[in-house]
């Protein structure tokens, strides 16, 4: 698989990544490997990023597109989302109740249909 395939399964930032795994096709067995004994690099960027923006959405309690609007559009490492998180934004309190709201709505529905 593509290197971007395997970050994104991952859930690491690419161009964080050792140039050896950015360059290289990723088999599933090397995968499988990646994730059941992690390389040291791999561990680093897990625990402090940079991370990827669905990463950092989902550590911020926002959508992919809910950062965008706040103008985060690039990677944030877990000393910058500490940051947010210790003092936030008024658009991240924003975005924060407004994608709230949208889960609340969509599991209210599917309670609904099911």
């Amino acid at each position: 698989m593509k290197p971007a395939t395997a970050a994104s399964k991952l859930g690491i930032y690419l161009p964080a990544a050792p140039a050896e795994f950015q360059n290289s096709p990723i088999t599933r067995e090397e995968l499988d490997a990646l994730r059941s004994d992690p390389p040291e690099w791999l561990v680093e960027l897990r625990r402090n990023g940079p991370f990827p923006r669905d990463v950092v959405a989902e550590k911020l309690g926002v959508s992919r597109s809910g950062l965008v609007r706040g103008g985060i559009e690039d990677a944030l490492d877990a000393e910058q989302i500490g940051a947010l998180l210790a003092d936030p934004p008024g658009w991240l309190m924003h975005e924060r109740n407004s994608y709230r709201d949208v889960v609340a709505e969509r599991q209210r529905l599917k309670q609904r249909e099911g």
